[in-house]
């Protein structure tokens, strides 16, 4: 079980989005979930990714800042995944 950084909600993490940073500090989604480095977990709806924006959940489990880019590629991954 894993909490989304967004609802706070705990799910399994085979129903989760994963968010990676690397050693080399960039960030990646792990669709796998079986990607090095550290993660944390976003429901893949957009309500949840407005959530973790709004109370920075992905700058607190990463303890740094996290790039607009970042978002803007989970935006995208969810809309792939697509309609709620």
């Amino acid at each position: 079980m894993r909490k989304c950084v967004g609802c706070q909600e705990m799910k399994g993490k085979k129903e989760m989005i994963r968010v990676i940073r690397t050693e080399e500090g960039d960030f990646l989604l792990d669709a796998t979930g079986k990607k090095n480095g550290r993660g944390a977990y976003v429901c893949p709806t957009r309500g949840c990714l407005e959530k973790a924006v709004k109370n920075k959940g992905l700058e607190r489990s990463f303890k740094q800042s996290i790039p607009r880019e970042v978002y803007e590629k989970l935006e995208k991954e969810m809309e792939s995944l697509g309609p709620e």
